[in-house]
């Protein structure tokens, strides 16, 4: 079989399957899973790839791309390889703009006309290593990806007799065999090529249609998530604290904040009875929130027969830089809620911090690990004791405070505290002028004074202040 005469029967591609891919997307799948592209998005090497107009997101993701040499039904992953006829680069387009049409389908999204380049050649597959071919994507000379078939989750033979078991594999189909890490959008102008040593590179220049959209049907739309995905970017926050706020926050007392929020009308902020294991460290973050409910063997075990990663080990895969995971644990201390080797993974992960209002596992080594935490009590016992991991990035009740997906936690040697997200940027500035205040009132009352018009400050004592305000900054 030859290039310019294949037209696959079936397109067969691959959701998640380099571990580079699905360590960057935080979550690792217990079983393939795949979606169909149709044979009119075959295109070959040099021809251009159209993005329609409106659209913002048109992400490549190179690929290895496997072509069914003899039919295959029913096969085991042992004799899958030997079903595979030629090796092909391949580059698996879509435009994120029409996923939220698609609805898991990707019909919309990835399945436009020539969305699917190949080539520049099919080699066969006795002439390689399978298991030890190199793929690499550059955009503009620029290297954007680079890894090896021996990090597939699955490899060829293995998705062979996936398929296999539900669907005939006829000579001539083709499978997208996943995208490795460093997939990202792509603009009119910039050449895009797909490398496989032993195989050649596939060049497809990007170019904008010629002609608006017609608009009877959906139409493009981009959500801040959706171009967090593209970018595999954390989401935008609605609320992002400014340098100043975090050096406030960073150096402000938890005591002052909550005085700041009461001023706000919200009192129920500072998470009673739960301990530092490091007093020495700041904790400053948002909230990524995990609830746990009361272990029930039976729901354990059927979430276990899944295969996937429980809730608990899944919402650290997916933390973020700058996030404070927050459990939700009913104040039930009875069982460790974390061990040492989840916090040492959240932090990988650019965690800033843990809170729990149960127990703690391996509770020595938290206090060797930077890492700020917050917890009720040690406790040795595994979280099976007690609780099973349910959901995460929802509203709980942590120590018996509402904490919200995205507020501000802060915490220092006294304990720990919520900021609603919409207001920590006032309230770290005004805390820092209260306790600037403080400070100057320490000062009066040192040197005698009554805390009469010093604390709080009096009125005709202002100018006073802020002459002393003024000598500090400029020191």
């Amino acid at each position: 079989m030859d290039l310019e005469s294949l037209r696959p029967p079936k397109i067969v591609a691959v959701h998640l399957n380099f571990r580079s891919r699905a360590e960057q997307r935080g979550r690792f799948p217990a079983h393939p899973s795949y979606f169909l592209k149709p044979s009119s998005s075959i295109s070959r090497d040099g021809a251009p790839v159209v993005r329609p107009r409106g659209c913002e997101l048109l992400v490549l993701e190179g690929e290895i791309g496997v072509v069914i040499g003899t039919r295959a039904r029913n096969v085991t992953p042992q004799e899958g390889a030997a079903h595979v006829g030629w090796i092909t680069a391949a580059n698996d387009f879509g435009v994120y703009d029409f996923r939220w049409a698609d609805r898991g389908s990707n019909v919309l999204a990835k399945g436009q006309d020539g969305f699917t380049p190949i080539g520049p050649r099919l080699v066969p597959a006795g002439e390689l290593d399978l298991g030890a071919l190199v793929l690499r994507t550059r955009v503009n000379g620029e290297t954007v990806q680079e890894d090896s078939s021996a990090n597939l989750i699955y490899d060829f033979g293995a998705l062979v007799a996936d398929l296999s078991r539900l669907m005939t594999l006829e000579p001539g189909d083709l499978i997208l065999t996943g995208t490795p890490a460093g997939s990202q959008p792509v603009q009119p102008g910039d050449v895009v090529e797909v490398e496989i040593d032993g195989v050649g590179t596939l060049r497809n220049e990007i170019a904008e249609a010629e002609t608006e959209l017609a608009h009877y049907g959906a139409m493009p739309k981009v959500s801040p998530q959706v171009r967090a995905d593209a970018y595999n970017a954390p989401v935008a926050r609605e609320h992002e604290l400014s340098a100043q706020a975090r050096h406030a926050l960073n150096s402000v007392s938890t005591a002052t904040l909550t005085v700041q929020l009461r001023k706000r009308g919200i009192a129920n902020t500072f998470l009673g009875g739960l301990k530092p294991a490091r007093p020495d460290l700041r904790l400053l973050g948002y909230a990524h929130t995990l609830r746990y409910v009361a272990m029930r063997e039976d729901v354990v075990k059927a979430q276990s027969a899944t295969g996937e990663l429980n809730a608990q080990k899944a919402t650290i895969e997916s933390l973020t830089a700058d996030e404070v995971l927050v459990i939700e644990a009913r104040d039930e201390a009875g069982a460790g809620t974390i061990g040492d080797i989840l916090a040492m993974r959240a932090l990988r992960r650019g965690a800033t911090g843990i809170v729990t209002d149960g127990g703690v596992r391996d509770s020595p080594s938290f206090g060797e690990l930077d890492v700020p935490t917050y917890y009720r009590a040690p406790h040795a016992a595994v979280l099976g004791l007690k609780h099973f991991p349910l959901e995460d990035n929802v509203p709980v009740t942590c120590a018996g405070v509402l904490v919200m997906p995205g507020d501000v936690m802060v915490g220092d040697a006294e304990g720990v505290l919520v900021i609603p997200a919409a207001l920590a940027e006032e309230v770290a500035l005004d805390a820092l002028e209260q306790e600037r205040r403080e400070e100057w009132a320490l000062e009066r009352v040192t040197a005698g004074e009554s805390v009469r018009d010093t604390y709080p400050l009096a009125k005709d004592r202002l100018p006073e202040y802020e002459a002393w305000r003024a000598a500090k900054e400029e020191s």
